[in-house]
């Protein structure tokens, strides 16, 4: 870290704490050079999550269109705004924790029926009857005989 004072690139770390809800590091540093201190703050550097969508058009990951969705399958069930930001917050940190810096549509998809399966059945076939695309009443009693054998 170089010193805003004199510019030596040597610095050593007197004090460090969380700001930001644990989101961001401050850092008070003092240069070896000319003794002066300085504070510095750490962030963690996320990259953009980019999702492939079925035309294969690409955009970034976008946490309220998600919470839109979940919203939509979850209507006049007893499922709080706060397990549904709980969702996302789990399915966003299995992407970022991923190597991957794309991901399809249908992974997503996948990731947040099964976190609706523990939630709220109801819901869960919801949201499979419009991302699965069901076609007629077969596939949709097919999706809800299988939730049944479980």
């Amino acid at each position: 870290m170089k010193c805003p004072f004199c510019g030596y690139e040597e610095s050593r770390v007197i004090d460090s704490r969380p700001t930001d809800e644990g989101e961001r590091i401050r850092r008070r540093r003092e240069c070896l050079k000319c003794q002066k201190r300085f504070t510095t703050y750490e962030i963690i550097e996320s990259l953009p999550v980019i999702v492939i969508k079925k035309d294969k058009s690409r955009e970034v990951f976008n946490r309220d269109k998600l919470l839109n969705g979940l919203m939509r399958a979850c209507e006049k069930r007893p499922v709080s705004i706060d397990m549904l930001e709980h969702i996302i917050d789990e399915i966003e940190a299995t992407l970022q924790n991923s190597l991957d810096r794309e991901v399809t549509s249908e992974r997503i998809g996948e990731l947040v029926m099964d976190k609706l399966k523990g939630v709220d059945e109801v819901a869960y076939v919801r949201f499979a009857s419009v991302y699965r695309q069901f076609k007629d009443i077969g596939t949709f009693m097919s999706e809800l005989n299988k939730l049944l054998e479980k």
